[in-house]
C-alpha cells in the first residue's frame, strides 16, 4: 500500500532506480568525483582562441533538458551558477552499444538528478558557452520531482514562491531559487567583516555555555530543559553576557562571541525563538567609546557588502556613515510625546501610560513602563541610525549608573529603521550595587514579571574579585542581515526558521470505513482519492466513485479484487 503515498512521477523515478541497477549502474556511488572547474570559472574565463578549458570535470544538478534525438542539451547547476551542457550520442557512446545515451541519458535521467560530466568548453553557434560532454556519471538520483520554474522573455512562471513552503523546504528553495543563496553569502560576509575587525584589535573569540543553570544577561522568558545525570533543571541561554564578563574578570582585555541564544517568546517578522547575537566586551572602555566603535563596525559592514554606506531598507534609504545622532531616552520621549518623565514615580508613569493609551498592568515596574512608552511612541520614528542613551536605572540591572545622574545608567541602544539593532553599556562592576539590582529584579518576579532576571550569585562573586571598567555591546546578527540585505522578514535570513508543525489532513480511522462495509484493504484507496472521512462521502456519486477506485487499483497495480457498483452504492447508503 505504500505506493499509494507516491505521485505518478515519484513512482516512475523509483522504477528508474530499478532499471539503473539492472544495467549495473549505482545511482548513489560512494567514490570521490574529481571536480576541477566551476560554472563561474568557465563562463567568465573561457577564451576560444586559447581554448583554455579542454579537460574539464564538473558536477552539478540537472535543472533543465532539451532532448533532440542523437544530440541534447542539459542545464547544469553547481554551487556557483548554471551552464549549458551538450550531449551527443556518438561522443558518449564511441562503441556500437548506445545504451548509455539512448536509455540511461534519455530515459532514466530526470531534472533534479546530480551528475558529473567531463569534456571540453566551446561556444555554440548562438554564442553560448557550453560543455561538450565526452563522459558522464550519475552521482545521485533524485526520486522526488523539483518544482518546475519556467522562464520566458525575462518573466518567471510557476515559481517556488510560497513563503511557508520555502522556509519548510529550504533545500528546495536554494535549488530552484539560487538567488536566495546570495543573502546567506552576505550574512557570512557580515560576520567575517566584524570578526576581522575584532581580531585586528587583538580581541579573542571565545565560546560560553548554551545550557545554563541560571538564564542571565537579559530580561526574557527562557526555555527550560532537564539534565538527567545531575537531576537539575537547565535553561537554554537567553544571553551570554554574564559568562563573557567573567572572562574579563579573569584577565582578558577583550572577548567576543557569535552565539545562538534562545527566548521562549513570540514569533513575528523580526523575532525567532532561536537567534544569533554577537556580544563583545572590552576592558577599560565606556559606552561613549563603544558608540564610536559601533559606528566604525557598521560602516565597515556596509562598505564590505555594498561598496557604499547607504543601504535600502524597505522604502527607506539608511546611511550607516558615522557619526550617528545621539539622544537620551527621556529626551526622545519628550520629543515624540511632549511629556517630560524626569523624576516620575511608578504611579505617575502609570497615569502617563493611561493618557497615551498604552496598555500596562500591575506587574509593570517603572523600567518596563518607560520601555513601553518609548517602544510605542518613539522607536518607529527613528529611521536613520540613532543612539538612544542614558536609560533609567530600573531598565538596566546590569548597567553602571550614570556618572552625572544616579537615576540613569550609561547605556545606549542603536535604533535603525524603527527597530533596535544594538544594546550596549558601561558595565556595572560594583558587586554590592549589582546584588541590589538583582534583588530588585527578584521583587519584580514576585509581582508576576516572568521576564525579570534571576539572581546569579556566582556572577556577583566574580565581581567581588574585581572587574576592570568595561564596556560591552550586543548586536542581533539576524536583524543586521535583514537590514544590510533588504529583507523584510527574519525568516528570509535564517536557513531553517522555526515553523509551526505542518497541518495534516484529518483522516478517519480504518474502523469508520469498515463499519459501513468497506473492506479494510480498500481504506487507503479511498483516502488516496481524497475521501479522508466517511462523512465526506455521503453525497458522492456511486458510479463515479466506483470508477476512481478501480482506476487507482489498476494504476498502482495493487492487485485488489474490485468492488461492484452495487457494493459502492451500498457503502454510501450505509453512511446515511
Amino acid at each position: 500500500m505504500m505506493n499509494l503515498e507516491l505521485s505518478e512521477q515519484e513512482m516512475i523515478r523509483r522504477q528508474s532506480l530499478v532499471e539503473l541497477r539492472k544495467l549495473g549502474i549505482d545511482p548513489y556511488p560512494a567514490a570521490k568525483y574529481e571536480v576541477n572547474a566551476t560554472t563561474e570559472e568557465m563562463l567568465s574565463k573561457f577564451d576560444p582562441e586559447k581554448n583554455n578549458f579542454q579537460e574539464v570535470s564538473i558536477a552539478g544538478r540537472i535543472t533543465g533538458r532539451r532532448i533532440m534525438g542523437s544530440a541534447s542539451f542539459v542545464e547544469l547547476q553547481d554551487d556557483k551558477g548554471k551552464i549549458q551542457v551538450y550531449f551527443k550520442r556518438d561522443n558518449i557512446c564511441t562503441e556500437e552499444d548506445k545504451t548509455l545515451y539512448n536509455t540511461v541519458f534519455k530515459k532514466l535521467l530526470d531534472i533534479g538528478d546530480i551528475i558529473g560530466v567531463k569534456g571540453n568548453v566551446f561556444i555554440t553557434k548562438v554564442g553560448e558557452t557550453s560543455v561538450n560532454v565526452t563522459e558522464f556519471t550519475i552521482l545521485s538520483k533524485s526520486i522526488k520531482p523539483l518544482p518546475v520554474v519556467k522562464e520566458k522573455d525575462g518573466k518567471t512562471y510557476d515559481a517556488f514562491s510560497d513563503p511557508e513552503q520555502r522556509y519548510r523546504q529550504r533545500y528546495v528553495d536554494l535549488i530552484v531559487n539560487p538567488q536566495v543563496k546570495e543573502v546567506f553569502i552576505q550574512r557570512t560576509k557580515i560576520m567575517n567583516t566584524m570578526r576581522n575587525m575584532f581580531n585586528d584589535r587583538g580581541y579573542l573569540e571565545v565560546e560560553t555555555p548554551i545550557l545554563q543553570a541560571i538564564p542571565g544577561g537579559a530580561a526574557a522568558r527562557p526555555f527550560i530543559t532537564h539534565h538527567n545525570a545531575l537531576n537539575i533543571p537547565l535553561y537554554l541561554r537567553i544571553a551570554n553576557e554574564l559568562y563573557l564578563k567573567r572572562l574579563i574578570v579573569g584577565g582578558f582585555d577583550g572577548v567576543y562571541e557569535f552565539s545562538k541564544d534562545f527566548r521562549n517568546e513570540g514569533m513575528d517578522r523580526t523575532h525567532n525563538p532561536e537567534f544569533t547575537v554577537m556580544e563583545i566586551y572590552v576592558a577599560y572602555k565606556d559606552y561613549n567609546w563603544m558608540m564610536e566603535f559601533t559606528e566604525e563596525m557598521l560602516e565597515k559592514v556596509a562598505l564590505a557588502l555594498h561598496g557604499k554606506t547607504t543601504v535600502k531598507i524597505g522604502n527607506n534609504e539608511v546611511d550607516f556613515k558615522a557619526p550617528y545622532r545621539r539622544l537620551t531616552m527621556i529626551d526622545a520621549i519628550k520629543e515624540h510625546t511632549g511629556i517630560d518623565i524626569t523624576g516620575m514615580n511608578e504611579d505617575q508613569l502609570r497615569q502617563v501610560c493611561k493618557d497615551l493609551n498604552i496598555d500596562v498592568n500591575d506587574t509593570f515596574g517603572k523600567g518596563k513602563m518607560i520601555d513601553e512608552i518609548f517602544g510605542e511612541k518613539c522607536e518607529g520614528h527613528m529611521i536613520q541610525p540613532t543612539f538612544i542613551t542614558d536609560y533609567p536605572v530600573e531598565m538596566s540591572p546590569l548597567c553602571k549608573k550614570h556618572r552625572d545622574n544616579p537615576e540613569l545608567t550609561e547605556r545606549f541602544e542603536l535604533m535603525v529603521n524603527g527597530k533596535e539593532l544594538c544594546n550596549a553599556y558601561t558595565e556595572l562592576n560594583d558587586p554590592i550595587d549589582q546584588l541590589e539590582r538583582f534583588q530588585d529584579q527578584l521583587k519584580l518576579s514576585e509581582k508576576g514579571d516572568d521576564e525579570a532576571m534571576f539572581i546569579d550569585h556566582d556572577f556577583v562573586r566574580a565581581l567581588e574579585y574585581g572587574m576592570p571598567p568595561t564596556s560591552g555591546m550586543g548586536i542581533g546578527i539576524d536583524r543586521l542581515t535583514m537590514f544590510m540585505t533588504g529583507q523584510e522578514s527574519i525568516q528570509d535570513v535564517l536557513f531553517f526558521p522555526q515553523m509551526r508543525p505542518e497541518k495534516k489532513a484529518q483522516k478517519d480511522d480504518a474502523t469508520a470505513y469498515t463499519q459501513i462495509g468497506i473492506p479494510e484493504e480498500w481504506v487507503a484507496v479511498f483516502q488516496k482519492n481524497g475521501y479522508n472521512t466517511v462523512e465526506g462521502m455521503k453525497d458522492v456519486n456511486p458510479g463515479a466513485l466506483h470508477q476512481k477506485l478501480c482506476g487507482t487499483n489498476k494504476k498502482h497495480k495493487l492487485g485488489l479484487q474490485n468492488p461492484s457498483q452495487d457494493d459502492v452504492k451500498t457503502w454510501i447508503e450505509n453512511i446515511k
